[in-house]
């Protein structure tokens, strides 16, 4: 047989590469930009929490392997645990009285500083700053100022003939002291707001008032509704920062019982006094690096971030229906 030979195809009868669809070249081009925040999620967000979910299913201790118990933790911490119901009970009050008064206060703040002639910017330097202060250096003074024994504030309203409460030391004035530190530092929400209440168009204001609107009636038509995305953020965003209260809660206990750990280890006085100021993270710390019970402080750690995505779900939801409705 006569062997055939072909000649390779010549640049002209070779075939044309396929160019890959614009559709696709945009996808990939969006895809690049947005690989580093999607590497950042998957690695500080999806991954630690997957971890923790399985973790919570375990027995831990950082020191010996994994050992699976199911439901224990969960069971545990729901019907035999004597800490957690007072922990949440406290976080929750946080909740429902921190949150509000902080966006009152920042509210009102800013409103005060709109409506001044002079000295402006000074006085929101002046109200900003202690949004500056260290939290544990702030919770520190506080509670220095408010001793019973020798602080500035009793001794002023023994001036006036009033006994000033225990404060930090008494379980019935430990949170309500905790809501005055929280109220007194709303520098960062008072620039939020300050600057919603600027953005209002002043044409809305004087329509208002030659049609006959009080000032109640300007703000709750005018300035409440221009306001809305600005108060839903910050109740947000407050809610979310207060169910993780640790902070101003752990410092204020320690200083206020005359114990304070410095790194010594975890200090015995959380929750101090009588467990008034247990918040639910301090619990949870306290199970994982007390207690080494990493998977019960896991356990804990999921049905806090469900209560808190749960919470901002219903927050959004009804919080665009009375925003609608005021309107």
């Amino acid at each position: 047989m006569t062997a055939v030979l072909t000649r390779p195809p010549t640049v002209a009868t070779r075939p044309a590469r396929r160019r890959p669809p614009r559709r696709w070249r945009h996808r990939m081009t969006v895809l690049s930009f947005m690989a580093p925040a999607l590497v950042g999620i998957t690695v500080f967000f999806l991954y630690p929490l997957l971890s923790a979910i399985y973790f919570s299913f375990t027995r831990f201790d950082l020191l010996t392997t994994p050992q699976w118990v199911g439901l224990r933790n969960y069971i545990y911490l729901f019907t035999q645990d004597p800490n957690a119901q007072k922990a949440a009970w406290n976080t929750l009050w946080f909740v429902a009285i921190l949150v509000p008064a902080r966006m009152i206060a920042a509210l009102l703040t800013a409103m005060l500083l709109v409506s001044l002639k002079r000295g402006g910017g000074f006085f929101r330097t002046i109200f900003y700053l202690p949004a500056l202060a260290p939290p544990v250096a702030a919770t520190i003074a506080f509670v220095f100022l408010f001793n019973p024994a020798t602080g500035p504030v009793n001794g002023v309203l023994s001036w006036f003939g009033i006994d000033g409460p225990l404060w930090f030391d008494s379980p019935d004035w430990a949170k309500p002291s905790l809501v005055l530190l929280g109220t007194w530092a709303v520098g960062d929400l008072m620039v939020i707001f300050l600057a919603a209440l600027l953005d209002v168009p002043k044409p809305l204001y004087e329509a208002a008032s030659l049609d006959g609107a009080s000032a109640l009636q300007r703000f709750r038509y005018v300035t409440f509704p221009s306001l809305s995305p600005v108060l839903l953020f910050a109740g947000v965003t407050g809610v979310i920062q207060t169910l993780q209260y640790f902070t101003q809660a752990a410092v204020a206990a320690s200083v206020a019982s005359g114990v304070v750990t410095a790194g010594g280890g975890i200090s015995s006085t959380f929750g101090y006094p009588e467990e008034s100021t247990l918040t639910y993270p301090l619990h949870l710390y306290v199970a994982g690096f007390r207690y080494y019970d990493m998977g019960y402080a896991n356990a804990l750690a999921v049905v806090l971030f469900l209560v808190a995505f749960g919470v901002t779900m219903v927050l959004l939801r009804r919080f665009r229906d009375f925003a609608g409705g005021a309107r």
